[in-house]
């Protein structure tokens, strides 16, 4: 099964641009569509961006629609998320996700079949 493995977290202040990598099993690029999701201490697993493999189409969360860009990098089989202007609110532990239906983009997390296994970033104001 696919093997995902987040980098990138860390601390920074508000204002301030983090860049989060997945990267995945394997040496050719998988067909999956990518997800990232978010999770605060006492809060829901919130969607934060996807896109699918195949094509590069994307979908964001109103909530960072404008400050985040999700990439992938075929080569490397590696999808990033390229986070600007970051806000205290944006403190979360952060999941890289892999849904095998890859000719969807979807944005609820029960649609997602692999999970990393979270990277912390903490914005300070």
């Amino acid at each position: 099964q696919e093997q995902l493995l987040e980098s990138g977290g860390g601390l920074v202040q508000a204002g301030g641009s983090l860049r989060l990598s997945c990267a995945a099993s394997g040496r050719t690029s998988n067909r999956y569509t990518m997800g990232w999701f978010r999770q605060a201490p006492g809060s829901e697993r919130e969607f934060v961006a996807a896109i699918k493999w195949i094509g590069g189409n994307t979908a964001y969360a109103d909530s960072v629609k404008g400050r985040f860009t999700i990439s992938r990098e075929n080569a490397k089989n590696t999808v990033y998320l390229q986070m600007n202007s970051l806000k205290s609110e944006d403190t979360a532990v952060y999941y890289c996700a892999a849904d095998r239906s890859w000719a969807l983009l979807r944005t609820t997390a029960d649609a997602y079949n692999y999970w990393g296994q979270g990277t912390q970033v903490t914005v300070s104001s």
